[in-house]
């Protein structure tokens, strides 16, 4: 009796790393990924064609399940685990992606699970996916690999991007209460412009008279307003998505960052950040056994500041010629001189990877610490800037009526 056969969808990948989509009977899906293996192509993704119509599942770019650095932090904490139990790296990878709840990291586990199955490395397996991946973990897992302690290493990159979260989330909570006060003062302002002041000048107009002069410039702004609000509204939109297609490039980068860190009251608290990012990056790539080189080039993008960038390119140039790291690093506006020495010291005693981790625990204490003092500082300023032009406008709008009675008589 033959054996009944069903439809299956199937992604594969070739041996030049090209995917393949298409569709192949067989009857079960454990034969699909047999014969593909066969004709040479990798499996990465094999279903039933049947999920179709009604029940299909719909994706709409840009609103799907997102891969956050929480979510890699965990996946490194587990696998760490399993692994130190002396799990293989296959069934661990295989228990993650079954229990892993993000569906777009779930398919991610499992077409590095494939790879590593098919026999690539671990990091050749995750250095397929660099959207999610971040190059720090791709050459520490590597390291990691190579020196036979890879579940250390993935403990170290847990606690790196857990640290990270943790100081996102800081800055986050502080600046939220600042910046929706913010965003209800120009809504508040641009909603009085636009629907309050103009029945308010109609009723002036009709009883005629001289309006006073904070009411005449009202009035003024309102037209102005009425007339730029939707140019503003569709360059805000246009503008939005430029930038998050372009804020990464380096001509923007060059731009605007080296102005951000001189920023009068926000300059300090960037600066800040970008050397906690710096000294705990390059702290655990170091102690990973990443080689100083290939650390300092991966450091500076994960700074995620142009300037830093640059430094450590200068460092890079200076360990090549022989020198120290100390240096470079003190020519730069970004490393205050405390930073310097405790790294210059750490080189000279050989403990550089134990002084970055201090440098980064203090000024992650530092970020803290600035962001409570600036949202208690722009708290009060926030609420009177909103009470004083709120109350500005309504003064303005009242004050033709003081002497209405004349305008009727």
């Amino acid at each position: 009796m033959a054996t009944a056969t069903k439809q299956f969808e199937f992604v594969a990948r070739d041996a030049a790393g090209k995917e393949h989509k298409s569709t192949i009977e067989a009857p079960s899906s454990a034969a699909v990924a047999q014969r593909l293996r066969e004709r040479g192509l990798t499996p990465l993704a094999v279903s039933e064609a049947g999920g179709k119509g009604l029940n299909a599942e719909i994706n709409i770019p840009g609103l799907g399940e997102r891969i956050g650095l929480k979510d890699i932090a965990i996946m490194s904490r587990q696998l760490a685990v399993m692994i130190g139990a002396g799990l293989s790296l296959l069934r661990a990878l295989a228990i993650l992606a079954d229990q892993t709840e993000n569906k777009a990291l779930k398919k991610v586990i499992g077409e590095v699970r494939t790879d590593v199955e098919t026999g690539s490395s671990f990091s050749k397996a995750l250095g397929r996916h660099p959207e999610t991946f971040p190059p720090i973990m791709i050459n520490m897992v590597k390291a990691g690999e190579v020196g036979g302690f890879l579940d250390e290493v993935l403990v170290s990159i847990a606690e790196n991007f857990e640290n990270e979260v943790a100081l996102r989330g800081k800055i986050k909570s502080a600046m939220t209460y600042p910046v929706v006060v913010f965003i209800i003062a120009i809504l508040a302002t641009a909603a009085m412009l636009i629907f309050i002041v103009p029945v308010f000048a109609n009723m002036f107009s009709d009883l005629g008279g001289e309006l006073p002069l904070p009411t005449q410039f009202l009035v003024y702004m309102s037209n102005i307003m009425t007339v730029a609000a939707p140019i503003l509204l569709v360059g805000l939109i246009v503008f939005s998505f430029w930038w998050r297609k372009n804020k990464h490039k380096e001509k923007v980068r060059r731009a605007y960052q080296p102005m951000m860190l001189k920023l009068p009251i926000f300059g300090m608290l960037i600066r800040k950040i970008a050397v906690a990012r710096f000294a705990r990056s390059f702290g655990s790539m170091i102690r990973s056994g990443v080689p100083i080189l290939q650390a300092l080039d991966i450091v500076g993008q994960a700074s995620g500041n142009i300037v830093v960038e640059d430094a450590t390119r200068a460092v890079q140039q200076s360990v090549r010629k022989g020198n120290s790291l100390a240096k470079p690093l003190a020519d730069s506006p970004v490393f205050p001189p405390m930073v310097v020495q405790m790294i210059a010291v750490g080189e000279d005693t050989g403990a550089l990877d134990e002084m970055l981790d201090k440098i980064a625990d203090f000024y992650d204490q530092e970020v803290e610490s600035t962001t409570e003092q600036l949202t208690s500082l722009i708290e009060p300023i926030m609420i009177a800037v909103l009470g004083g032009l709120i109350g500005s406008m309504v003064i303005a709008l009242y004050l033709p009526l003081f002497n209405i009675f004349e305008l009727i008589g």
